[in-house]
């Protein structure tokens, strides 16, 4: 079952970022969405 789970997993994860580029991009994107509320909340405070 665990096995099957991995392979599921991996699937979806190679046809969300078919390239290595596409990954650098989705954790690129994902580091600026943290910034800017980092931002945000230093600014609120």
């Amino acid at each position: 079952m665990a096995r099957l789970l991995i392979v599921a997993l991996v699937a979806l994860t190679v046809t969300a970022c078919s390239t290595v580029e596409g990954v650098g991009r989705d954790i690129q994107k994902g580091g600026a969405v943290i910034s800017d509320t980092a931002r945000d909340v230093r600014d609120a405070l």
